[in-house]
Order: structure tokens, then sequence, then C-alpha cells
């Protein structure tokens, strides 16, 4: 094996600095006194070394030394660990959505954190990403008891997350889960008895405690989706004197899977001593009609692991980009077609090659603009004092969320194996670095809904949204900017 991360800084900076009005951003409140555009370098180039001589180094760690199970317990790759406490210890993880914290980065800067960590070991990254969006949701959702039980330690790091949808008998259609939860004497803690399925990173030690955002139904909660509740499920129950206990949560395997080797892939049995208990976040059913929260507050997860899949995705694509044009660049074979009794020169002058990069080039860059740009609009969503802004950037997110996860994801896979073209027939060789990015990115088309699942939400959710006119809007954005650029160098030649 041999990975390589050939990642540059460059087309980051053009998007911060050069293409999205950043500016409006950093005027916000909440960023007014740490960031400009002036500052951009000072985060992007730390980063950029932290992920090749931290993050990228333990990529070939997770490929030589996958995930396992063993006794009951999953042993990560060793690197795992220490580049996991590295990043969340200096900043760059989850406490990036802390709001109590001052100096967070805006999340269309921290796009650009995001992309280098995941290229440079896409087997890893989700780690930070699922204890984020747990801990998104109890911040969002949480009571003050369950903010200062979990927050603190996993924005530090020292507690991860992972949310528990899929079941044997549930994947897609998650309305059909079977697990329970059953009330306790304590009116917001419930028995959770079930199994779940393709949990990420469920079961590990890379930190003391692990945080399961879990989703089961209040016994007597109607069928369906409606009836669904989210739990907080610890692997360890914590005390009210702090202490930690065995929370019954058995994991019993792990996937053995065509890449993302690092990453563990787990099976697990809730309850089985009927011993587990969970947080209720939200309404209690048995007060609302039968009625749980949970599938709307998980969407609130979902949409930023969608929006996050399809970044991953364009991220192992852009690797594998930038290799096959730097590989190129250096073997020398035949000669050109227009000069055949020439020098033999290097791949990159042959017509083919120069296609398939320009086209590569193109998508990657292409697909990292609009994922900047919602990035952009989750900071206006978040932050903009005009209410009709901050709905107008939620609408646009809403629009943008399948079509990245599902358009990333189904590109890179094709445009990868490009990549493999080019190599000829060292790509398909595990010496080279680009096989390795087609086994990584072909699960991102399966991960937080198939791409038939974004085709459906666009058509029957995000079409009709606002009965039409959030969509028609988005539409007439893009039609403006062709209108007000026309005539610009370049730009008329090709519309």
């Amino acid at each position: 094996m041999a990975f390589n991360w050939a990642y540059n800084t460059r087309d980051f900076k053009f998007i911060l600095k050069e293409w999205l009005p950043t500016e409006r951003i950093f005027a916000y409140d909440r960023f007014q006194d740490y960031y400009s555009k002036e500052d951009v370098d000072m985060v992007i180039d730390p980063v950029f070394k932290i992920a090749k001589e931290i993050v990228a180094p333990s990529n070939e760690d997770g490929e030589a030394r996958p995930a396992r199970f063993e006794n009951g317990q999953v042993i990560l790759p060793e690197s795992f660990a220490k580049v996991y406490r590295y990043v969340q210890e200096n900043g760059f993880g989850s406490s990036k959505i802390d709001e109590t914290a001052e100096g967070v980065l805006p999340e269309v800067l921290y796009a650009a954190v995001q992309e280098m960590f995941a290229s440079a070991n896409p087997a890893w990254a989700p780690y930070i990403e699922l204890t984020t969006g747990a801990a998104g949701l109890i911040q969002t959702f949480g009571d003050e008891k369950l903010k200062e039980m979990f927050l603190p330690k996993m924005f530090a790091g020292e507690w991860s997350g992972t949310m528990c949808l899929t079941e044997p008998t549930a994947g897609s259609d998650v309305g059909d889960i079977l697990s329970k939860a059953y009330p306790t004497d304590h009116p917001r803690i419930f028995k959770i008895k079930g199994s779940k399925i393709f949990i990420t990173g469920a079961e590990h030690k890379m930190s003391d405690n692990i945080i399961n955002l879990y989703l089961a139904r209040v016994d007597g909660a109607r069928p369906g989706t409606k009836g669904i509740s989210l739990f907080v499920v610890p692997k360890y129950w914590i005390n009210e004197d702090g202490s930690m206990e065995d929370n019954d949560i058995q994991c019993l395997g792990i996937e053995h899977k065509m890449g993302m080797k690092g990453s563990a892939t787990t099976a697990l049995s809730i309850g089985e001593n009927n011993n587990c208990r969970g947080w209720l976040l939200g309404s209690d059913p048995r007060e609302n009609d039968g009625k749980g929260d949970g599938m709307a507050q998980m969407f609130q997860m979902m949409n930023e692991a969608r929006a996050g899949t399809g970044h991953l995705a364009q991220s192992v694509m852009a690797n594998a980009y930038y290799n096959a044009a730097q590989y190129a660049k250096e073997r020398i074979q035949g000669r050109q077609l227009t000069d055949p009794k020439g020098e033999r020169v290097t791949i990159i002058n042959h017509e083919d090659i120069k296609r398939m990069l320009l086209n590569a080039k193109a998508h990657t860059e292409a697909m990292r603009a609009m994922i900047f740009q919602t990035y952009f609009y989750f900071d206006v969503r978040h932050h903009d004092p005009d209410k009709a802004e901050r709905e107008k950037a939620s609408d646009y997110i809403e629009i943008l969320t399948p079509i990245i996860k599902a358009y990333c994801s189904d590109e890179a896979w094709s445009i990868i194996g490009d990549c493999i073209q080019v190599y000829g027939g060292y790509g398909y060789c595990v010496d080279y670095p680009v096989e390795q990015s087609a086994r990584d990115v072909k699960v991102l088309s399966i991960w937080e809904g198939t791409n038939f699942i974004q085709s459906l939400d666009l058509i029957g959710r995000k079409w009709l949204l606002k009965k039409g006119a959030a969509f028609a809007a988005w539409l007439q954005d893009i039609q403006d900017f062709i209108e007000e650029n026309k005539n610009a160098t370049g730009f008329k030649d090709e519309f």
C-alpha cells in the first residue's frame, strides 16, 4: 500500500478569500473579534501541516492494521487514538460547535479544516464528525442537566459519539425499527432494549465513554416514524456522583469491509440484561398523543451527516485527482500524436489523459465550491441578524444537502475510476494510492440514506418547500449569476 496525501491549499484560499463574500461572515458578532480574510492563511496553513504530518500517516496504519474484533471489544489502529486526541485537544474537532466558547471557527472556514482531515484519513474522520453531530443534538435538544453531563467531555474529545438508526429489519425505512423504550421511576430515564447494525464507532477504546444517540419507540407510542423518540444512551452510565458503570450495551462484532478499514462498523445488542438506560430528548409520547420527536430531532444530525458525507466523497476524489495529476506529470510513455517521431513525453501530454484530468479537476473544484457555499449558508442561518436572510439560507441548505450528498458521492466513484485509468495497470495495484480511494469512496453513496433516498428527498420535499418558492428562488440566484457574468472573460465563451 502507498497512501499519498497530495493536497494543496490554493483552491481553499481562492474560495475563501476571492470568491465567497466571507467578510460578511467574519463581520457577525460571533466572529468579528477573532477572524477576517487576512486570517484565512493563519488557519489553513497550520491545519495543512497537521493533516500532512499527523493525520495522513495514520491512514496507512488503518489499512495495514484495520479495526478488529477480539473478545467482545473493538481494537482500532494504534495511531487513531493519538490523532483523535491531538485534533480534539487543539480545538479543530467537536468544540467547533460549542456555543459557550470564544473564538470558534465559522463553518465556512472549518470546511477547509474538515476537508483536509477527511482526505488525509477518510476512515478516521467520521469519529470526529459523529461526535460533533451527537454533541450538537444534546446542545440543541437537551436540558441543562444533560448539557452539563455530556458536552464538556464531548467537546474536549474525552468522550465520543454515534448515531444509532439502522436495525436488521429497518434500514432506509426507519419507521420499522423494533427498539423499545420502557418507562422507569424517573420521568426522563427509560430502559432501552433492541439491536442496531452498521453503527460507526460504537465500540472502541479511543475515548473514555461513547455517547450513542439512539432511536427507539416508547412502549405504546404510535407506529411508524411518528412514534419514534430519541435517547442519549451512553456506553457507560454516569451516576450522580460522576462515577460510571456498564450500561448493558454489547458489541456483537464488526463488518469486514471493502474500504474504510480503520473505521469500526459495529453491530450492537442493547439491554440484553434489561439494564440499559437512556435519557429521553424532547417530549414524552405518553404525554403527546403517542407522538415522538425523534425523527425530527435526528434529522438535524442526519442532514449535517449527509452534507458531510458528500464532502467526504469530494475529499477522497480530490486526493485521487491530485495524485493522478502528479503521476501524469512524471510518467514518460509514448509520443505526441502530432509528432510521432519526436521525443517521448510525459503522459499528461496525451489527449485522453488531459480529458480525464480536466474532467476530474472541474468536478473537484465545482463540488468544493458548492459545498463551501453551503457551509457559508450555515453561518448565515445561525448568525445573521436579518430573519429573512436566515430563512433564505436555511431554505438553500435544505435544497443543497441531498444534492451534495448524492451528486458528490456518485460522481466521485466515476472520477476515481478515471484516476485509476490515468495510472494504467499501476492504478489497479495496491502499491499506488488511487485503488484505496475507490474502495473508501464507494460506501458514501450508501451512507446516511442511499442516493435514491436523496433523490426522493429532493423531489418530494425540497422542490415543494414553501410551495416551490424556495427552489424557484435558488434557481433564480443561479440565473442572476449567469446574467451578471455573461460578458466576463472566459465565461462568455463557455455560455
